[in-house]
């Protein structure tokens, strides 16, 4: 047999959410009616004016993307206050700016700091490039960060130091003087993963002025409704940007992802559209889920909220098994370093299917 890399054998896979088809085909369900609640995703769809650009632009896929994408750079920078020189964006989401910034910093014995629970593709993509995790805490139940754990764990092999907010899947955020604290305690590169920040309405641009170790990670899968077309960038200090492209793969954001995400930023009333949506049912959904008392019900600044089912009987597995067989997908979270078998996480939807999600619920915990 080949000779598998140590670290890839070792690494736990990553676990996403279900699709429809494979959820009607389980439970033999109408894929059209099935309601996406454990995704993150945008319940409003993508920008009209994304489609109608797409649709003009299909003739164009026999070409290669241009390796030149200065035009949404700049748009990008201008809706983040920044230089486009600061701006690199990624052909896989987020996760290929992780990839980029794992290629460009780690070297065998490196070690990353990663608080837990947070987003897991941290772990699996610096992990692979031969860094080690050093664990850092979010206290769940006070639903923030423990910022001494994030001091302790620093040492000189610390590379990178993760901080998610609003994080996933806690949905709490990290206040700036925190941030600014472990920016202060070390050289290492401070990456403020900022994925949802448009449903909180807090970012921490303002800091990149301040601190040469930060770097601010960001998508266009969330409020922008482009999950499917996979554009992800990053903020930084203009030298290293620069490094981060010389590892970069050249044409990795494709052609219609370019122009989806550029058409997305020209329509902005989508976009108050989409962040005001998402809060409404998120609101929503918190409120009503309240009313249940086997439910314990985090409050969220992002468009997905934590809830523990413990004392409902069933663990996370069997919860979400039963809303599968309504045609309802939420998240198990049982998979997230740091979380034990009585978390799941909704997402946000429209508030039709919010209304048909809660009803469902009721007659399940009854």
């Amino acid at each position: 047999m080949v000779k598998i890399k140590k670290t890839v054998m070792e690494l736990d896979p990553y676990v996403p959410g279900r699709s429809n088809d494979d959820l009607a085909r389980a439970y033999g369900l109408d894929p059209a009616n099935i309601i996406r609640m454990g995704s993150n995703e945008n319940p409003l769809g993508p920008s009209p004016h994304a489609i109608k650009t797409l649709e003009k632009s299909l003739h164009l896929i026999n070409t290669y993307p241009e390796s030149n994408i200065d035009d949404l750079k700049n748009k990008i920078a201008s809706y983040s206050g920044v230089n486009p020189e600061q701006i690199i964006v990624g052909g896989d989401g987020a996760d290929e700016i992780l990839d980029v910034l794992a290629k460009t910093l780690i070297e065998p014995g490196d070690e990353y700091i990663v608080h837990s629970p947070t987003y897991m593709y941290y772990e699996f993509t610096f992990s692979i490039y031969g860094a080690t995790p050093i664990y850092a805490r979010w206290n769940v139940e006070k639903n923030c960060l423990d910022v001494k754990s994030v001091l302790k764990a620093i040492s000189t092999k610390t590379k990178v130091i993760f901080l998610c907010t609003p994080n996933n899947p806690t949905g709490g955020l990290i206040e700036q003087k925190d941030i600014r604290t472990i920016l202060e305690s070390t050289d290492a590169l401070v990456v403020v993963d900022e994925a949802y920040w448009e449903f909180s309405g807090k970012n921490n641009v303002n800091l990149l002025e301040e601190y040469d170790n930060l770097f601010i990670l960001r998508t266009f899968s969330k409020v922008m409704g482009l999950a499917g077309m996979r554009i992800g960038y990053g903020i930084g200090q203009e030298k290293f940007i620069e490094y981060m492209h010389r590892v970069k793969p050249v044409f990795s954001l494709i052609k219609l992802s370019h122009i989806a995400a550029s058409a997305t930023l020209d329509d902005p009333d989508y976009l108050k559209e989409s962040t005001e949506l998402s809060i409404e049912s998120r609101e929503f959904l918190y409120n009503e889920m309240l009313k249940f008392p086997e439910l314990k019900v985090f409050k969220s600044f992002a468009n997905y909220i934590l809830v523990n089912v413990l004392n409902t009987g069933m663990n996370s597995k069997q919860i979400t098994e039963k809303l599968m067989q309504n045609g309802i997908i939420v998240r198990d979270c049982s998979s997230f370093r740091g979380l034990d078998d009585y978390w799941i996480r909704v997402s946000v939807a429209t508030i039709k299917e919010d209304e048909k999600f809660i009803n469902i619920l009721q007659s399940i915990l009854e």
